[in-house]
């Protein structure tokens, strides 16, 4: 959601949407996409979402089943997010929402996690646009979806409740209400505390909140500390958006040379057509005028 955190279980979430649209499209998970979905993936990345959203909808028209164009629309949505357009992303992951509703008796354990992941996608585009009141509902909108999974559950209430403590904590910060941000922190403490299987998987992005708190709250010390001990944490030393937000807190302590090099490091690991991608690539590109 961002990403916002997730669970090994993202990685299912991707390959779900990724085997159904191969044989329509042949596109594998998004690290690999081939054929048009890789082109228009490709485009975005490059600024040209124009260019890549005619793709896209071609594929949303031609697609051979419901899961298909499922996969297409969650595409179009983050191609949306590379103009960090909070409204049509909002759109497009609605459809694809839609389309795991119709899987919920077929497959309610991972069709409820995945209508609360795509609604926790779109919050994450929303927060990163600064549409803070979408981020908001949206956030709540996908721990209401995911908590909807039956018994017996396979993604914990404590993953839920984590991740909506850590994008309360972060909706806090940037309304500047250090309060309300500190007592988000302490309750995604909790749960990770609370469950320790849980947080095997989601510890590694506490860091990340706080750091984005202590950023937003102009505690730069404290955000420069958490966003490097969380970049030296396993699975996140490639994270190109905790690496971005290093950046962004050495450009306003006004070391502009080492936040070019973290901006610049950043903007090369954002390869992927995500939630990450689309925050840092459009950003670094208008800071340091790369291609």
């Amino acid at each position: 959601m961002t990403i916002a955190p997730c669970s090994r279980h993202a990685a299912r979430t991707l390959a779900v949407l990724s085997l159904a649209v191969t044989a329509a499209f042949a596109q594998p998970a998004p690290q690999g996409p081939s054929g048009p979905m890789q082109e228009a993936s490709r485009l975005d990345l490059q600024g040209k979402t124009a260019e890549a959203r005619a793709i896209f909808q071609r594929l949303v028209d031609s697609a051979a089943d419901p899961a298909a164009k499922a996969a297409a629309e969650r595409a179009m949505a983050m191609s949306y997010a590379f103009d960090g357009d909070c409204a049509n992303t909002v759109k497009y992951e609605e459809m694809v929402i839609a389309y795991w509703q119709t899987r919920e008796s077929a497959e309610p354990q991972n069709a409820f996690y995945q209508e609360g992941e795509m609604a926790d996608e779109a919050a994450r585009v929303c927060i990163d646009a600064g549409e803070l009141g979408a981020a908001d509902r949206w956030y709540r909108r996908g721990y209401e979806l995911g908590m909807k999974e039956p018994a017996p559950k396979t993604h914990p209430a404590s993953l839920w409740d984590f991740r909506l403590a850590h994008a309360l904590g972060r909706l806090a910060a940037r309304r500047g209400d250090a309060a309300e941000a500190r007592r988000q922190i302490a309750a995604a403490r909790r749960a990770l505390d609370g469950d320790s299987a849980m947080a095997a998987q989601q510890e590694r992005f506490f860091p990340y909140l706080t750091g984005y708190v202590a950023l937003y709250l102009r505690d730069l010390p404290a955000a420069e500390r958490d966003f490097t001990n969380a970049l030296n944490v396993r699975g996140n030393q490639r994270d190109p958006f905790m690496r971005c937000l290093l950046a962004m807190t050495l450009e306003q302590e006004g070391r502009t040379d080492e936040a070019n090099t973290q901006y610049r490091q950043a903007y090369d690991l954002a390869t992927a057509h995500n939630p990450p991608a689309a925050f840092v690539r459009p950003l670094v590109r208008k800071k340091l005028g790369v291609p």
